[in-house]
């Protein structure tokens, strides 16, 4: 199935493969149409209580620095739980059985290396944006143009899945078109940033992980209750509905290049995300940016382990009851279709636990969960162009707050806006890819050059230029020539490059490149750039001068 692509590369991301096609409106459910009007009533009032508060740029990219490690663990976990997670894990563990586990766990690979080094160092060596730390001891224009660049580029691919995916899910949830659909997201995403920046999304974000937190507690609970909280039970359920390979490994990657390019990409590219990133200059010092990482790894390992009782749930409510199926299909194809495929296999668990209203409440999150993840994505976007960009790049560093503030909320307008332009543009093409290749970039060109700017005293501004754009570069080569692009975009009959997933080989060819384009450097201005590592190191360890701006 090419939804089941898709998922592979990100949770961070609902693409709109997953829902691409013709898609069948289903009857307006009013109890979902009440909650989202209360949850737009909710934030839309958020959002002016936030704009109230926010008077400065560091208000507008962090909060004023004010969100304490508990909030900022369960804004995290609202960036990061999308709807691929809840509705795209649960349909492979619905269709594929115990190998849904393998992605549930795969996205949380990445968050021990933040946790033990990433987080604190970011807190205290950055200001509002991952090229704060990237820059610190290079020359600052065309580090953070690169940095830039690619947090951008990572931003816009992710920003047209959502937006595909947004439109194809409340075009089926809701039975709106598609157009206003997409365009509906994108005023609420742009209202939410422009006004009350990073306060209000973070706030936002907060809600939303309640609210998915709740309704898959719920949903796991009374699907555990039908078998007395028994596992066995259920997954003897589960087999005898299908068969004893469901509880088999192996179904999903088939060769070790596949499943350690797979690895890889999971734990570098959520190392390397920018709305993310950003996340850990929200707090107040390096410990809470430490109990952040610890409280989101919690929820969201707490989440993941729904996704898979959720996804076995369906297999024995959903599979075969006959108010669920698509007849019209089976008919002609057999088996057990259900109406909207196999990613709406959670939607119509929480009928089955939880009536009309429970199934308007979870329509509901999944609407919430959408505008929360938007929402970091365009203020990342937009603070990659006000503050690396604009600030630091075209005005070196002389400006004043109110004007890179101003600059990023009419940037956050034109990527609202594009992000629409795209979503509408991008309806029925396969955008499988464009999730894939915003992964590979985080892992390739992102992580590389944050990671070893704080942790290797050779690195030089050459070297990290050269080998971020080679690993950028190698990534998007092979995303174009893998099989989700030559084949099932171009049409081709066979893939120059064999791979789905280029991350063994474009984080290789970052992490070579940077060494080797940094180990020849003679420059006078690379000495400079080692002897200033152990100031960076130190503060990096201890935080002494984190306050205020990046110093040099």
């Amino acid at each position: 199935m090419k939804a089941l692509s898709v998922l592979l590369f990100s949770a961070a991301a609902y693409a709109g493969e997953a829902l691409s096609g013709a898609v069948e409106k289903q009857p307006l459910n009013m109890s979902a149409i009440m909650m989202i009007v209360i949850f737009v009533g909710a934030t839309l009032g958020i959002t002016y209580w936030a704009a109230k508060r926010t008077k400065t740029a560091k208000d507008f990219y962090t909060a004023g620095g004010g969100i304490t490690g508990f909030q900022n663990g369960m804004a995290i976990a609202g960036d990061y739980m999308s709807a691929a997670s809840f509705l795209g894990i649960s349909a492979l563990v619905y269709a594929k059985g115990y190998d849904g586990l393998i992605y549930s766990i795969g996205f949380l690979v990445g968050w021990p290396i933040i946790l033990f080094m990433v987080a604190e160092q970011l807190r205290n060596l950055g200001k509002y944006t991952f090229a704060d730390v990237a820059s610190y001891r290079l020359r600052q224009t065309p580090i953070r143009t690169l940095a830039a660049f690619g947090s951008i580029l990572t931003v816009v691919l992710y920003l047209i899945a959502q937006m595909v995916g947004a439109g194809k899910l409340i075009q089926l949830l809701f039975g709106l078109d598609y157009e206003i659909a997409v365009i509906l997201v994108g005023v609420l995403m742009i209202l939410y940033v422009t006004f009350g920046g990073m306060l209000a999304t973070t706030w936002v974000q907060i809600i939303k992980a309640f609210l998915l937190l709740s309704g898959a507690t719920f949903m796991a609970i009374a699907v555990m209750a039908h078998y007395d909280f028994n596992f066995e039970s259920l997954f003897a359920t589960a087999v005898s509905m299908k068969d004893v390979s469901i509880m088999a490994p192996g179904k999903l990657v088939s060769d070790p290049i596949s499943a350690i390019s797979l690895g890889i990409a999971l734990m570098f590219g959520t190392a390397g995300l920018p709305h993310i990133l950003m996340r850990f200059f929200t707090v107040s010092d390096a410990k809470e940016a430490r109990k952040s990482v610890f409280y989101a790894t919690g929820f969201i390992g707490y989440f993941y382990i729904l996704t898979f009782i959720i996804g076995f749930g369906a297999i024995v409510l959903v599979f075969q009851n006959p108010q669920y199926l698509d007849l019209a299909k089976q008919a002609i194809d057999g088996g057990y279709p259900i109406l909207g495929g196999d990613n709406m296999a959670a939607i119509h668990l929480s009928h089955a636990v939880g009536g009309d209203f429970f199934l308007g409440f979870i329509s509901a999150v999944a609407f919430a969960t959408i505008l929360a993840v938007v929402s970091g994505l365009t203020l990342a976007g937009a603070s990659a162009i006000s503050h690396d960009l604009y600030a630091s790049v075209i005005k070196k560093g002389k400006t004043d707050g109110l004007m890179e503030m101003k600059v990023s909320k009419i940037s956050t307008v034109i990527l609202g806006i594009v992000a629409i332009y795209l979503g509408i543009a991008f309806e029925d093409q396969n955008i499988a890819f464009m999730v894939g290749l915003a992964f590979a970039i985080a892992a390739s060109a992102n992580f590389p050059i944050l990671f070893l700017s704080m942790y290797w005293s050779r690195l030089t501004t050459r070297g990290a230029l050269l080998g971020g754009s080679l690993g950028l570069l190698t990534a998007a080569v092979l995303v174009v020539l893998g099989p989700t692009v030559w084949v099932d975009v171009l049409g081709n009959a066979e893939a120059i490059f064999p791979y789905k997933y280029p991350a063994l080989f474009s984080v290789s060819a970052a992490f070579i490149g940077i060494w080797f384009f940094s180990i020849t450097d003679r420059s006078e201005n690379s000495r400079k750039e080692h002897e200033a590592y152990e100031a960076q190191f130190i503060r990096s360890q201890t935080g002494i001068g984190a306050e205020g701006a990046v110093e040099h």
